[in-house]
């Protein structure tokens, strides 16, 4: 099993799983969170790559 982070937007707490990707955006599930192009924005607010966190999440 790949151990997949969760990133938050510290602005708006939308949340990237990086087992999920984000298609809409064209990242595909999987992608890593250092692999998004730092131009990358928040979808929700538009905040800036930077502006995110990591968090734990335990999966079962």
């Amino acid at each position: 099993m790949n151990d997949y982070a969760v990133y938050v937007c510290t602005q708006c707490g939308f949340e990237y799983d990086e087992a999920k990707g984000w298609p809409e955006d064209g990242i595909a599930p999987g992608t890593r969170w250092e692999d998004i192009p730092d131009d990358w924005s928040c979808p929700d607010c538009g905040a800036a790559k930077t502006d995110f966190d990591m968090v734990e999440i335990e999966r079962a």
